[in-house]
């Protein structure tokens, strides 16, 4: 059977999960769920991810990860590998951690994103694990309560602002969605094995995976011309939007680089280039 394709642009949302070989443990002890979580930090500084949601179970692990930068395949390669390489030097195995690819599915942020952060967390409920969240120290529930740090990478005062902008209310208000959201399907409206969206996100995604394919034929050095400097692009263009289109697709910025010259979040730019792409 092919290989699912991997689409990656920036501003995508993916679902994560990866499972152990042969459905076997990947974590052995507490200190390899915590060896898991530090090389996660330094994966989203490397690559500049955004983790909204994340929960590690004894033989996998999901997360929901944003890339501000197309770069979902490089991350998880160094994420995976990694991991991989330490866990058999700690307890001296060998061959393969995890079962083959991991799997991502490109999720509808707007759509899907509340949904999912309730689902990855309520895992080891449905598993039969624990009987209250609290009682799982590996997801990010712990942070978004107040119970936990919450590290640089993940994204939990974002999670509640879209509850509440007052700290207090908008846990209780998370924690309820939580709840209510036990036994509620999720993978039924997943309407092609790599999309979690309606027919327009699906149909449009679609066709970026046809323009990346297409791409991928052309010779690198023969795609793009050295990019100018993004004053040089604000400069010669009518309009801020105009320019910051023009820049993304010169190639040689992120959406992180032109938002923090044109004062906007990385968000705001993907936005910006989606909606004058389309």
């Amino acid at each position: 059977m092919a290989r699912p394709l991997r689409l990656e642009f920036a501003g995508a949302l993916y679902h994560i999960t990866s499972r152990g070989n042969e459905r076997k443990a990947i974590y052995f002890d507490d200190t390899d769920f915590e060896l898991f979580l530090t090389l996660l930090g330094k994966v989203c500084e490397q690559y500049n991810w955004v983790v909204h949601a994340y929960c590690l179970m004894t033989n996998h692990y999901h997360l929901l990860v944003e890339t501000p930068d197309a770069n979902l395949s490089k991350g998880m390669r160094q994420l995976n590998g990694t991991f991989t390489q330490a866990i058999n030097r700690k307890h001296q195995r060998v061959g393969h951690l995890f079962q083959g690819r991991y799997k991502a599915i490109l999720v509808d942020k707007d759509a899907y994103l509340l949904e999912l952060s309730r689902y990855i967390v309520l895992n080891p409920i449905r598993a039969n694990m624990v009987q209250n969240l609290e009682d799982w120290p590996w997801s990010n529930w712990q942070a978004v309560m107040g119970k936990a740090a919450s590290p640089a990478w993940l994204a939990t005062d974002a999670l509640l602002s879209l509850f509440s902008k007052q700290r207090k209310n908008a846990r209780e208000k998370y924690a309820a969605f939580v709840q209510q959201g036990k036994g509620v399907p999720v993978w039924n409206k997943l309407s092609n094995p790599i999309f979690l969206g309606n027919e327009d996100f699906v149909q449009s995604h679609l066709a970026r995976l046809h323009e990346q394919n297409e791409l991928s034929e052309i010779p690198k050095k023969q795609r793009r011309v050295a990019a100018k400097t993004l004053a040089e692009y604000e400069q010669a263009t009518n309009t801020r939007n105009a320019a910051i289109v023009a820049a993304y697709r010169s190639g040689g910025y992120t959406l992180k680089d032109i938002g923090s010259h044109f004062g906007l979040h990385y968000s705001r730019v993907s936005k910006i280039v989606t909606k004058i792409k389309t």
